[in-house]
């Protein structure tokens, strides 16, 4: 965070037509989330006053998802991509009276750090321009300093040979103060190839003008963007890989690590363990001493210290789990409470239920929340027992102390400390088996 009022400006208009996709390129997912989700994520650091998403191709789309990732953001539209300078300009009334730093993003540009933006956001240059160092400079546009900063962006088509031997070159992020980019961005012209307003003109703008613009660098990783299938696959491996890492580095036991994946906003607490092949979608938070067992997905979920899950467990959003609960194998949870203690073996559906502390629910039980329509909800008391595979057909409660029978269908409530049994009293026939299956072979034989 810093002193300077901040505001953002993330560019997520383009179709991204090398992704090969109907779905907008800056919607791909990256640890879990949409690539602009990244972007927004990082620009938290700066506690922004005004968050401005531009969208073009799939704008409803990208609305629906930033409301989502960022509720206060608001959507400018961008109906024609005529450029970044063009972009940038339809955010410009969403900042109407905003006086301070205006940093612009780009959403399909993941790995901008925390530090990296506080250096643009602080800076006390009038316009900064985020670049970086490379071996291979390839076509960027180079980045020409001298004593009084940046001279000039040079794109690499107009460049000589000796500017192209510059190493130092640009990301396109561009952090400027709010007035200023009002006054200069209705300056940039389109006279060039494509016919496009481009923000790299804005520096060059800014020193003819007798404003002060300089170079803030990042490590070169910081600014990968992504445009193919290919990318997108490298960019998730190295955010895995870092991911990883963090974990180990907080504290955190992963028996693989390679086979473990994270979300963006993944929280363990130290001294939990994580098994091999576990994967964590969005919104996820595991407290210290807990442990997750091989071959579990959880997502939206929130598991207390001392509580084990899987292996071969399914949470879903709204699971909360309280200290100490075993969660077993080839179990799903989901919008459901599980007081401290409870235990939940195997083969068991719970959703939109609330389950009390110590209670054991049966290998085979079901939750029938769900009519066609409405979701109803489930209680089951303190201590309560309740038999495998018993269904439990929602709105129901099951009182403290209570147990069910094996094979039950439970369709009423049970008061506390009873026992309910709701299922055919048993009917044997002796020799009918054998009967049967005779006369069932004769007339498959005949």
């Amino acid at each position: 965070m810093t002193d300077n009022p901040a505001a953002l400006i993330v560019l997520a208009a383009g179709q991204g037509s090398r992704m090969q996709s109907d779905l907008p390129k800056v919607l791909h997912r990256l640890g879990g989330v949409p690539l602009v989700g990244h972007a927004l994520a990082a620009g938290r650091a700066l506690d922004p006053e005004r968050i401005v998403v531009v969208a073009g191709h799939g704008a409803d789309a990208v609305r629906k998802a930033v409301a989502r990732l960022e509720p206060d953001a608001v959507i400018a539209l961008q109906t024609e991509q005529l450029g970044t300078g063009h972009a940038v300009l339809q955010a410009i009334p969403h900042l109407d009276g905003f006086e301070g730093r205006v940093i612009v993003l780009y959403g399909d540009t993941p790995f901008i750090g925390e530090d990296t933006l506080l250096a643009l956001s602080s800076h006390t240059a009038d316009v900064v321009v985020l670049g970086f160092e490379t071996q291979d400079p390839g076509r960027y546009g180079r980045l020409v300093t001298g004593p009084d900063g940046l001279e000039k962006i040079v794109e690499f088509k107009d460049a000589d040979e000796a500017t192209r031997a510059i190493r130092l070159v640009n990301s396109g992020v561009l952090a400027a103060d709010a007035a200023l980019l009002r006054d200069l961005l209705p300056q940039i012209g389109n006279d060039n190839a494509s016919g496009e307003y481009y923000l790299t003109d804005i520096p060059a703008l800014a020193r003819a003008s007798g404003r002060r613009v300089e170079v803030v660098t990042c490590d070169e990783a910081e600014t990968l963007g992504i445009n193919t299938r290919a990318e997108l696959a490298a960019a998730e491996a190295a955010f895995q890989t870092r991911a990883r890492a963090l974990a180990l580095e907080d504290g955190v036991t992963l028996s693989d690590p390679a086979t473990v994946w994270f979300a963006l906003d993944t929280v363990i607490g130290r001294d939990a363990i994580i098994g091999q092949n576990v994967v964590f979608g969005p919104g996820v938070t595991i407290e210290s001493g807990a442990e997750i067992l091989p071959f579990c997905h959880l997502e939206g979920c929130h598991i207390s210290a001392g509580a084990t899950v899987g292996p071969f467990a399914r949470l879903r959003p709204g699971a909360e789990l309280g200290g100490d609960v075993h969660v077993g194998n080839f179990v799903e949870i989901k919008n459901s409470v599980l007081d401290e203690g409870v235990k939940v073996g195997h083969l068991t559906y719970l959703g939109d239920a609330h389950i009390g502390e110590r209670t054991n629910i049966g290998a085979g039980t079901v939750t029938c929340n769900y009519d066609g329509v409405f979701k109803h909800k489930t209680e089951i008391g303190a201590d309560a027992f309740i038999g495998s595979d018993t269904m439990l057909v929602a709105p129901v409660r099951v009182g403290a102390r209570a147990m069910t029978g094996s094979g039950s269908v439970i369709t009423e409530d049970i008061p506390d400390d009873a026992m309910a049994i709701a299922r055919s009293r048993q009917v044997t026939k002796p020799g009918l088996a054998a009967r049967l299956m005779q006369a069932l072979r004769q007339k498959k034989g005949k």
